[in-house]
């Protein structure tokens, strides 16, 4: 059941002094912008839920704004279908919460590391799809034979190298693989897709794991052809510039 309104209201409260207290918040303009990213992380959480991206509690998403070292994630082990904003954890990019509240994933590390790495990143959709995770677990990457995958990914879905949950071995091993791509296979584990918001590496996660299906399939029929890399850097960069109504200058 969703909480009490009094109960959130007090949540939210204790979110705000913490925030505040933060050297990274100004001030309520900020602690607005968290909240909306915090509300915007909700509403992925029920859609990778949705379209069997993931089951139970297990994945994990986070998201920030431009400029700010502190990004907001999914709390660990708590069923999408019943969180809240406040439930939402806010964490420095050492991976260190802000302040009192939910216990965040247990892959904090990992996102922390990818927003240390990568400015551009604005969001991170990490999921245990079923052809992607199938992928992972034979630890073979998914090459780029589709259009929409170089666009997106800008190159193959490599397999980082196994580590286990949480640690920084994984982080380290996860930038290794993902380079300056937006989506990596985590050994014998799942995907990480990132992206510029939200909406963009939650389409990544629909895309990549399409792509794997599609692979799968094709080594049924025979030997699947890779676009080449000059190929790849034609329609990633087409991507960017042209498609869509916010096209890149």
């Amino acid at each position: 059941m969703r909480r009490r309104a009094e109960e959130r209201e007090d949540d939210i409260k204790d979110s705000l002094q913490a925030l505040f207290q933060h050297r990274s918040i100004h001030g309520k303009g900020d602690y607005y912008m968290l909240l909306k990213l915090k509300q915007m992380v909700v509403e992925y959480g029920e859609k990778i839920v949705k379209e069997g991206l993931v089951v139970a509690t297990w994945g994990n998403l986070s998201a920030r704004e431009e400029d700010e070292e502190i990004f907001v994630i999914t709390p660990s082990g708590m069923n999408y279908h019943i969180l809240e904003p406040e439930d939402i954890a806010a964490v420095d990019f050492a991976g260190k919460p802000i302040g009192t509240g939910r216990k965040p994933s247990v892959e904090t590390p990992m996102h922390a590391a990818i927003y240390r790495a990568r400015p551009d990143v604005k969001a991170i959709i990490h999921t245990h799809s079923i052809n992607a995770s199938a992928c992972a677990a034979a630890r073979v990457e998914i090459p780029c034979i589709m259009e929409d995958m170089a666009s997106m990914v800008g190159g193959p879905v490599k397999v980082a190298e196994y580590a286990p949950t949480g640690t920084e071995q994984l982080a380290g091993n996860v930038l290794a693989a993902l380079g300056d791509r937006n989506a990596v296979l985590l050994a014998n584990h799942g995907v990480v897709t990132v992206g510029r918001c939200l909406e963009e590496a939650f389409k990544l996660s629909m895309m990549v794991e399409k792509t794997a299906e599609i692979f799968i399939k094709s080594r049924i029929l025979g030997q699947p052809f890779s676009l080449s890399g000059e190929e790849t850097c034609y329609l990633k960069d087409f991507y960017r510039r042209c498609y869509g109504q916010n096209m890149e200058k």
